[in-house]
């Protein structure tokens, strides 16, 4: 028996569908954005005017980082506590909605820690609070999934918290509000969408409605994504916008893998960015996880539903196309520093979606999988 959530009340489509904001019951609204795009190109001025004209009062919350740690929540909270809201408006990348899904649910039980939701102990729903999520970039599918990605710095880890709790009551993809990204942005948060949506097809967890979803993202994203990073196609940006959406619908449903494990832990100590670390560590994650017979299976059916002929070789081409760094080096990770940060990378890249991957993993095949992905080198069956 499974029980399936693909998303909260409603996912509305279309460009300028910022506008349905017009339609919601609001009357005091806390604002969560991340800090210098969101202002830049007039998305949080067209968001608080909406507000002002249906006679909201707002508070708008911004600042927040590409890793979002466990005190930007509870910073966020606090002014929560003192403003009252009725309802969270969560604008931008995954950073900003995933520190506002939590801040969330923190207003809602003031009794929760950090410490008890790292044991799972959350709350499954809302009840005072609810969440608009308006994602700006195209990656992480945070709109519809129940995790929250927080950063403890006690642990330099990053944790993917989960409860339905977390689910966003509303999702609002306008294409329109990703027009402005950058082309490596684009890149990056493209390829974190096809990452959750390629370890969900190979997740020993896949359903009938799931494999339907994941299956339809990658066969989307493999078409429209160059167009979208390297043109700045509008069709395909809202192309892509859809598809990282329905990818995280359906790895909110089945879970991840070792890629995902690595790069919270990559993502945690180090600093770099979610999508762009997942893009990296993708090709030699699947290359580790084909000496599963199940999983060689379906990388053959996805090479031939994306028209190629070997599947993590077609996934690398497509990284080196959009401007994908082909190693941890590459990416900016130098020799000392990964040696140095060695034995913590190995001891946190074996938690979270590791645990779930499609084939288990020692300490030593971890520590010889990084090594590989430092170095560009492939990684020995």
């Amino acid at each position: 028996m499974k029980e399936l959530r693909l998303h909260g009340e409603a996912i509305v489509t279309g460009m300028g569908s910022i506008q349905y904001i017009n339609k919601l019951d609001l009357s005091r609204v806390f604002v969560v954005t991340g800090q210098g795009s969101v202002f830049k190109n007039g998305t949080i001025q067209r968001i608080t005017t909406l507000l002002e004209g249906k006679g909201c009062e707002y508070k708008l919350h911004s600042g927040i980082k590409k890793n979002p740690d466990t005190q930007a929540v509870l910073d966020g909270v606090r002014e929560m506590k003192d403003f009252m809201p009725d309802a969270i408006i969560a604008v931008g990348g995954g950073s900003a909605i995933d520190a506002a899904k939590a801040m969330a649910v923190m207003y809602e039980y003031p009794d929760l820690t950090f410490e008890t939701m790292a044991e799972g102990t959350i709350p499954d729903k809302r009840e005072r609070i609810r969440v608009i999520a308006i994602p700006t970039t195209s990656g992480t599918g945070t709109e519809v999934t129940r995790s929250a990605v927080i950063t403890y710095r006690d642990g330099n880890i990053k944790i993917g918290l989960k409860s339905t709790s977390f689910i966003p009551d509303m999702a609002i993809l306008d294409g329109e509000l990703t027009l402005s990204m950058p082309k490596h942005v684009a890149a990056e948060t493209g390829m974190d969408a096809m990452t959750h949506a390629v370890e969900c097809y190979i997740n020993k967890n896949i359903d009938d409605y799931t494999e339907c979803l994941a299956l339809g993202a990658i066969q989307g994203l493999f078409e429209c994504l160059p167009s979208s990073c390297l043109e700045g196609d509008a069709f395909c940006r809202e192309k892509v916008h859809n598809y990282q959406c329905i990818a995280g619908s359906a790895f909110a449903n089945v879970g991840l893998g070792m890629a995902h494990g690595i790069s919270h832990s990559i993502g945690g100590l180090l600093d770099f960015g979610h999508g762009l670390i997942n893009a990296v560590v993708l090709p030699y994650v699947l290359q580790f996880n084909s000496r599963d017979k199940e999983v060689a299976q379906r990388l053959e059916r996805l090479a031939k539903a994306v028209g190629a002929s070997d599947f993590i070789l077609a996934i690398k081409e497509l990284n080196a196309r959009i401007g994908i760094p082909a190693s941890l080096k590459e990416m900016g990770i130098d020799k000392e520093s990964f040696e140095r940060h060695f034995d913590l990378l190995v001891e946190n890249s074996l938690k979270g979606s590791t645990r779930v991957n499609p084939v288990s993993v020692s300490r030593e095949e971890m520590a010889e999988v990084l090594r590989s992905m430092h170095q560009g080198s492939d990684i020995i069956m």
